[in-house]
């Protein structure tokens, strides 16, 4: 795949996005700028409204307010805001005997499941080739482990070169190994492709390190900015914790 590198010149602006469902409003107020070449993650306790927020951008649910996607000279971008998006999980059934090729068919639509162009299998396998999987191939996906399904999942997300690489706790379930790997690839990626990085975490110490900047909503906006700012914040630790402290050794990186 083609590294295009981040030219820092456009950016995703949430303006005043709320969401309501019936009288319960779930996200009011929320006011962010999200720029290409960094990862901002989002933060905070369990319903408060992180997951509706990435239902929101994808269009999942109605919301109040504008999502747009902006240049340097503020003017709307020609073509619109293109989405690559791994989920916390998906459901496959290990006995399926669907391949890591055809499911990345199956996502593009390029061509029929059952149809192999070698061209079209040579650019798959490049593309999973950039995440360190390109032998998996043909692999009956039902045989993936955690980390080789996330990874999978990554390269069918940008292989179409988004704007936007939407992560919402992909890393669920991934034991130590597997999270050092998928921040270094977030680090690799935000350098090399001109793209914006939105990830849901509650791997903290990982955030510390890894992310330009944190967003902790509880319904709206209640802290932003660099890591160390936001988790020296009462709002931070009002949600984590006083004693929620960063790891030694990732501070030690900051």
């Amino acid at each position: 795949m083609k590294k295009i590198i981040p030219c820092g010149f456009h950016c995703i602006k949430f303006i005043d996005l709320g969401v309501a469902f019936g009288d319960q409003r779930v996200l009011e107020g929320i006011n962010l700028h999200v720029h290409c070449g960094q990862m901002t993650a989002i933060v905070g306790r369990n319903g408060a409204g992180k997951s509706t927020l990435v239902r929101a951008i994808l269009g999942e649910v109605p919301y109040t307010g504008e999502i747009q996607f902006k240049n340097k000279m503020n003017l709307n971008m020609q073509g619109g805001l293109k989405i690559g998006y791994v989920p916390q999980a998906i459901n496959i059934d290990r006995n399926t005997p669907l391949s890591v090729y055809d499911l990345f068919q199956s996502f593009t639509g390029k061509l029929p499941i059952l149809f192999k162009s070698k061209k079209e299998y040579e650019h798959v396998k490049e593309a999973l080739d950039e995440f360190d999987v390109a032998e998996l191939i043909d692999k009956p996906v039902g045989t993936l482990s955690g980390g080789q399904l996330q990874r999978v999942l990554l390269a069918m997300a940008v292989h179409d070169t988004p704007n936007l690489l939407l992560l919402d706790e992909p890393v669920s379930g991934v034991d130590k190994n597997g999270m050092d790997a998928f921040y270094e690839k977030m680090a690799y990626l935000k350098e090399s492709h001109d793209l914006a990085i939105i990830l849901v975490s509650h791997d903290l110490d990982y955030v510390y390190k890894y992310a330009d900047n944190v967003i902790l909503i509880d319904k709206t906006v209640t802290a932003a900015g660099r890591p160390k700012l936001v988790y020296e914040t009462e709002a931070f630790k009002s949600v984590f914790g006083k004693g929620a402290v960063v790891d030694s050794e990732v501070k030690s990186n900051d």
